[in-house]
């Protein structure tokens, strides 16, 4: 389209084939002409998909917004098959090559993944707490916002805990599992009933792409209601939400942790009705961040008095000087205001 962000794509085929492979948070598409030895030679495309990246099958005539991508099939009437990205956090460039700071991906290479986090631990990303860990790339290629709420809900890890104190643990797990004595039977046993996290990263996704493919139509390809059924903790009624060192909001049940970012309060839990959180209720929910309750408020003071303001990540904190106190209102006043309000006057008496 006009306004794509994404380089020309220098393919030109009257018939053609598209083939696709995923990686992580990565997908890359192959467009082969049909006549192998007639046709250009073929074409790698890799797409990041952003926030809001999407692939589409719809009518040529009939293009949605910001479909900025377009490949166009012979039929008639022709359809269209679109990269749809609203918010433009999406991208594609040409060649094959995957991102060379992305890790393993988590579903398709575990084994190399899980290798990469254990050997990689004395790694500064894993002082961070392990709901922010599991946002990098590096190690977790494919854990993305509601991934990481769904495998720490599952283990009862508290979010904010720190990532390195969680995954040595699985060192002295990887040992028991590997014990000479145990039976292959008895092994697979041992990993089912106490899975890990990095276990979990794997198994969790695969859920979720297992339930598309079943519930899915291929004239409903985001079936939502399959995706959905899948959740236990992120945007589920009964949990509370939490912004991480980065603004980010993360979904928790219990207690967020020891690294909590200062300042910041769990959100309410969501209420508990048949369906998720409406966004007129994420609204309310922020606004209510912004003003917490006086007594956290108080917390928050001793708080800053003691440790002094943090540089950036200001979000739901207060100034520490205090404002100039204000004159005590006589009780007979605030009587006499309260009744013209009710009244309707509009006035605020006089003392």
């Amino acid at each position: 389209s006009a306004v794509g962000r994404g380089p020309e794509v220098p393919f030109r085929s009257e018939a053609y084939g598209i083939s696709a492979l995923a990686r992580g948070k990565e997908l890359r598409l192959t467009l082969s002409a049909l006549d192998a030895a007639g046709g250009p030679p073929a074409q790698d495309l890799v797409f990041r998909f952003g926030m809001s990246g999407s692939f589409r099958l719809c009518p040529a005539a009939e293009l949605p917004r910001h479909a900025h991508l377009r490949f166009l099939t012979r039929e008639r009437p022709p359809r269209a098959l679109c990269f749809v990205d609203p918010r433009r956090f999406g991208s594609w460039r040409l060649g094959d090559a995957w991102q060379l700071e992305r890790g393993p991906c988590v579903v398709s290479e575990y084994q190399a993944f899980r290798e990469n986090v254990l050997k990689s631990l004395d790694d500064r990303a894993f002082d961070k707490p392990i709901c922010e860990a599991l946002l990098n790339q590096k190690y977790f290629n494919g854990i993305g916002n509601y991934l990481r709420a769904e495998i720490l809900f599952r283990l009862k890890i508290p979010p904010f805990e720190k990532a390195r104190t969680v995954l040595e643990a699985l060192k002295e797990q990887e040992q028991r599992k590997k014990d000479p004595s145990l039976t292959l039977s008895k092994k697979v046993r041992l990993r089912q009933e106490n899975p890990d996290l990095l276990e979990l990263c794997h198994t969790v996704p695969m859920e979720v792409i297992t339930a598309e493919k079943q519930l899915s139509d291929p004239e409903h390809s985001d079936n939502y209601a399959a995706f959905k059924n899948c959740l236990q903790c992120y945007l589920v009624p009964g949990t509370s939400s939490l912004h991480d060192h980065r603004g980010r909001t993360t979904w928790l049940q219990g207690e967020p942790g020891p690294m909590a970012p200062k300042g910041e309060f769990p959100l309410p839990p969501l209420p508990v009705g048949p369906s998720l959180v409406t966004p007129r209720a994420l609204k309310q929910r922020r606004r209510a961040a912004v003003n917490p309750l006086k007594s956290e408020e108080k917390e928050e003071e001793k708080e800053e008095e003691v440790d002094g303001p943090r540089k950036g990540c200001t979000r739901g904190r207060r100034k520490v000087t205090a404002a100039p106190a204000l004159p005590e209102v006589p009780v007979s006043v605030r009587r006499s205001r309260r009744t013209s309000a009710r009244r309707g006057k509009g006035e605020t008496g006089s003392p």
